[in-house]
Formats: structure tokens, C-alpha cells, sequence
């Protein structure tokens, strides 16, 4: 049986020192199927461990109900296959640039500002969470046999909070649990990071994209003894919806590595394969600078992050140049970089046969209405992902006088009498045109995903002060909420959207089929469409949106089946048909 422990200097294997050459791979942002072909990527770039997150929202969609928890043990099972150790990160938060952090939307509205800290009732349902699934990783340690070697504690907590004691108890809730590997934490190089971040008796390990020397310095000024490892070298980076896709030189990405290296450390690659953010599960971040408190920048859908192995599996110029320097660290001769999965045979257009307006889609899939005084919030309604229809009349009669929304989170396309008024985001939340009374008022607001770093995480969605006519609230508000996994329901889908396709573009549901000979690997364009989100065969790809950066959208080959297949899009703002600027086009699968 071996032991993995942590030395004065090194990592110690069975009492000999190794280096962790690791590269983050998120189980969750990969097709089941592709699992044994993306780490079989890892071990040919030269790794010789695998690094994963643990999202608890995915797991826990409500308070004591969970799904799919297995899908962890499942994955290390598979990392043991491949030769590869395995460091778990099971947060209970884990950035990730993943919807809340990955802490389940139910209980950042509980707790509120009390969540990451030792409230006594945000504890409980992390006792409770962990107590689900550590049964996943304790048996898979590798004193027992397994992979597992290292689990971290909270994450990068040091950008964060102080509240050492509620460190310490996670620390000492994991040991309970029966986690007898080393414990570390992961922070900024920085001074204030790594003391509010840090637990006595647990490792310290450091997360940069450059200038090791700097920040290992940091971190001996902190830990004089143990190892050094850096847990996140970001070799690339994420993109947001409107900016500018992120791109890092290959040249100077393996510079840093190699230097990394020649300090004597251990890496973990974040991230070796980034992968995708399926089913409108990609979070977002406030820009505005240090304080992370201003403008919202949601995040893509695929998590590509200019990896060394990009979001369809294929090997990159990163990839090589990584390897190379990595071969000088193995003990023998790399395996050999497997082939690609089978790419789609033929491009395959989608015939769009039915559709239902938004309106019928709510009806018909939505969850319990409400009304109020005041908008309920997503959380109220409990949605976590997806949109809700708030409607509230403007009194009469009455000149006209604007229109504003207050604390709207994120987006809402209006509409006055059932004709469309505009499009209001947190930045604009005011109508351009004014609106008189006696009128009807719809606004359907979508969450563009919610925060996953920085001081803002857990703040609600929907609207979260009110509608004002002039400076008068408006009260009486009734709502209702669409949960995006409603329409995971390839029965329910073909039910409700049953209409003629419109002549006007409108929003709606649109459901077609897409015939494929040679199913494989393939990418989803969606020519004139605005933004919403799309599944094939019940299989959620993910939101897409003409802003871009992102173009097209990633479908496994595991998804597609030979002859036909079914494709619904769920269009919440009309096609450029719509905007009179001609056909939107038909949606089409080509080869990655």
C-alpha cells in the first residue's frame, strides 16, 4: 500500500521525494466518454497527476436532495486507469469560473454574507454536503489503492475572508470525514492572501501565471519549510461575452512553466483542458478593477482557456512546447499522443419544424407563479438557471413618464401592451421611450450567470429593487420562472412546441431535427440568432449569444446519434429576421 506524505522539501512517495507534474481537468466540463481520451491527453503532455474541482450545485440541487454524486468516484476510477494520481479540490467554494462559485444558489439566499465563514447554519450544510460525498474520495485515497494524494481546503480563501476558525474547521471536518492525505490551501503570492488563507499543520501552495521566483519568495516568507508547488499556473486564460477571446503566447506560457520547474517545485497545469460549461452552468465576474465590484462580465460557454489541449481535445502549439520541457522531468520515454476523437463525417443542416412563443413555453414548462407587492427575486422562485416573466400595469390615466428598473440582474427584454420596448441591462435599466398609463408590462429577465469571485458572490438574481414609473414604484407585480433544466425534457419539448414556424423571427422555442451520417465531434452554428441557449437530443450545449466572442458551440460526439437527431433553441430575444436584416439562417453541424 502506498503512502503520499509531504516532507521538509518535498513530496514523499513511499519515503521517496517526487514532483507533481498535475494538470487540471474538470470532470464535470467533459462528456463521460471523452474522460479516458482527455486523460490519456494528460499523460502524453507528460503528467503525472490530474487536478479536478467539485462543483456543489451540481451536486445538490435542494436541501438534502443530491444527483449524481458518484459522477466523482466515477472520474478518480478513471484517473487511476490512466496512470494518473488525482488532487481533489472540493471547495465548498471553487471559483471556476462556474455558476455561484459553485455554491448552491439555495444557500448563498439563505445565509446571505454569512456563507464561507463559521456562521453556524452555513456550516451545517457543508457537514452535510461533505458528508455525501466524501464516501467518494476517502476510499480512493492512495493508502487505500486509489489516486487521490492531495485535497484542498476551501479555495484561494485569502482573496477572500479571515475567519481563520472556520478554516480550521473545515480542515478538521475533513480529517473527521476520514482524509488522512495531506491537506493544502491555494492562494495569491501576496502577503495578505496567504496569512488570511493559510491553516497551521496544512500546506501552503501558491497560484500565478508568471514570475515564479517572486511568488515562491512570497511564500517562503510565509512557510519557510515544505514543499513548493504552484496549484494554479494559469498557462491561459477565460473569455466574457462581449470581450476579446484570450489568447497567451505558447512561447511565453512555457517559459514560465520552465521556470517553475527550475525552482524545484511541483505544477499543476490550470488548465491542462478546460472543456466546456454545458447546460448554462458558466458563472461570471465584476470587473471594475482590484475591488471586483463593478460591471457584470458573464462568462462563455466554453471553457477553452487557450489550454495546451483545447476544448474539442486536440493537442495545441502549447501542448508541444509543454511537452518537451516536461519529457526532461519523466522517467522514461512519454507515451504517445492518442488520436483525436472521431470528428462529424459530413456538415448536417437542421430542419426547424415547430416552434412555441415564450409565453406557451412558460405555461407549459414554467414552475409556480407568484404575486406581490414587490418582484420576487430567481431565488424566491427557485431558479437557479433560466429567466422569469415579471408583469406589472402602469396605472391610468397618466401622461407618459420612464421607465426604470432597479437592481436589475442581469438582462430584461421589455415589452408595453405585448409590443416589444427595448432591451435593459444593469448598466441601461431605463426604457428609452416613455411609457404612458393605462399599460400592460412585461419584462422577461435572464440570469447571465451568477458571480463566482469576489465580493459580490451569492448576490440574488432577477429584480432585486423594483420598477419605477417616474420616481412612483410600481406595486402589485406578478411572476413567474422558467428553470432552464425544464427543457431537458425531450417529451415535454416536442409537446409545447407545436406551432408554424413565425414569419417575423420572434422569440420562442424552436424545435427541428438534424439528420447526421458519420456522428462525431462537431461544433453548432447558429447564423442569425441573438442569444439563448440550445439542446440536442435533450443534451444542454450551453447559452450562445451574437455579442460573442464565441461563435459556435461544442457538441460532443457521445451526444449525436447516426440519422436523426433532435435540436431545440430556446431564442429569447427574436433572430436578425426579426430586425429586418433578412433570413436568420439554419442552424448547422460541422466538423471540429
Amino acid at each position: 500500500m502506498s503512502e503520499f506524505g509531504v516532507g521538509d522539501e518535498d513530496f514523499l512517495l513511499d519515503g521517496r521525494p517526487v514532483r507533481l507534474l498535475s494538470g487540471a481537468l474538470h470532470y464535470f466540463r467533459v462528456h463521460e466518454a471523452q474522460w479516458g481520451h482527455r486523460l490519456a491527453m494528460l499523460r502524453a503532455m507528460g503528467l503525472n497527476c490530474v487536478e479536478t474541482y467539485v462543483p456543489w450545485n451540481l451536486h445538490q440541487p435542494a436541501p438534502g436532495r443530491t444527483r449524481d454524486v458518484a459522477a466523482l468516484g466515477r472520474f478518480l476510477d478513471a484517473a487511476r486507469e490512466a496512470g494518473l494520481w488525482a488532487i481533489v479540490r472540493p471547495g465548498p467554494y471553487i471559483c471556476a469560473e462556474w455558476e455561484n462559485g459553485g455554491l448552491p444558489y439555495w444557500l448563498t439566499a439563505e445565509v446571505g454574507a454569512r456563507a464561507r465563514t463559521r456562521d453556524e447554519r452555513y456550516m451545517g450544510h457543508v457537514s452535510d454536503w461533505f458528508g455525501r460525498l466524501l464516501p467518494e474520495i476517502v476510499p480512493r485515497q492512495i493508502d487505500r489503492g486509489g489516486p487521490v494524494i492531495m485535497v484542498q481546503v476551501e479555495n484561494e480563501y485569502g482573496s477572500y475572508g479571515s475567519d481563520a476558525e472556520y478554516l480550521r474547521s473545515l480542515a478538521d471536518l475533513l480529517r473527521e470525514l476520514g482524509v488522512t492525505v495531506p491537506l493544502f490551501t491555494s492562494d495569491g503570492p501576496e502577503d495578505h492572501m496567504l496569512s488570511a488563507g493559510s491553516v497551521p499543520g496544512v500546506l501552503v501552495t501558491v497560484n500565478f501565471g508568471s514570475h515564479a521566483r517572486v511568488a515562491f519568495d512570497a511564500l517562503r516568507r510565509h512557510r519557510p519549510e515544505g514543499p513548493l508547488m504552484c496549484m494554479e499556473f494559469w498557462c491561459g486564460w477565460f473569455d466574457h461575452w462581449g470581450g476579446e477571446h484570450a489568447v497567451r503566447d505558447a512561447g511565453d506560457a512555457a517559459e514560465a512553466l520552465r521556470e517553475i520547474l527550475a525552482c524545484g517545485a511541483s505544477v499543476n497545469l490550470y488548465m491542462a483542458h478546460g472543456g466546456t460549461s454545458f447546460a448554462g452552468w458558466a458563472g461570471a465576474n465584476r470587473g471594475g478593477g482590484a475591488l471586483h465590484d463593478g460591471p457584470l462580465e458573464p462568462d462563455v460557454t466554453s471553457y477553452d482557456y487557450d489550454a495546451p489541449i483545447d476544448e474539442y481535445g486536440r493537442p495545441t502549439a502549447k501542448f508541444r512546447a509543454f511537452r518537451e520541457i516536461l519529457a526532461e522531468y519523466a522517467d522514461g520515454p512519454l507515451p504517445e499522443v492518442p488520436p483525436p476523437p472521431v470528428a462529424l463525417a459530413a456538415p448536417a443542416e437542421a430542419a426547424l419544424t415547430g416552434w412555441a412563443p415564450l409565453t406557451d413555453v412558460l405555461e407549459s414548462l414554467g414552475g409556480a407563479g407568484a404575486c406581490g407587492p414587490v418582484p420576487p427575486t430567481f431565488e424566491e422562485l427557485g431558479v437557479e438557471r433560466g429567466l422569469v416573466r415579471y408583469e406589472v400595469t402602469v396605472p391610468g390615466p397618466r401622461g407618459p413618464y420612464p421607465l426604470t428598473v432597479r437592481g436589475l440582474r442581469d438582462h430584461a427584454v421589455v415589452y408595453v401592451d405585448g409590443v416589444p420596448a427595448g432591451v435593459l441591462t444593469e448598466e441601461d435599466p431605463c426604457l428609452k421611450e416613455p411609457v404612458a398609463g393605462h399599460a400592460r408590462v412585461e419584462l422577461w429577465v435572464e440570469s447571465l450567470g451568477r458571480v463566482n469571485y469576489g465580493p459580490r458572490l451569492g448576490e440574488s438574481k432577477g429584480i432585486t429593487g423594483g420598477v419605477l414609473h417616474e420616481r412612483q414604484f410600481l406595486h402589485g407585480v406578478r411572476a413567474r420562472g422558467l428553470r432552464l433544466e425544464a427543457l431537458d425534457d425531450v417529451e415535454a419539448v416536442r409537446a409545447v412546441a407545436s406551432r408554424e414556424l413565425p414569419e417575423d423571427g420572434a422569440p420562442g422555442l424552436y424545435r427541428g431535427t438534424v439528420t447526421v451520417r458519420g456522428a462525431g465531434d462537431a461544433r453548432l452554428e447558429l447564423p442569425g440568432l441573438t442569444r439563448g441557449f440550445v439542446w440536442i437530443n435533450g443534451f444542454g450545449l450551453g447559452r450562445y449569444w451574437s455579442a460573442g466572442p464565441q461563435r459556435t458551440l461544442f457538441v460532443p460526439g457521445p451526444v449525436l446519434r447516426e440519422g436523426g437527431n433532435e435540436l431545440w433553441v430556446l431564442e429569447l430575444e427574436g433572430t436578425a429576421r426579426r430586425a429586418g436584416s433578412g433570413e436568420a439562417g439554419t442552424p448547422i453541424l460541422r466538423a471540429v
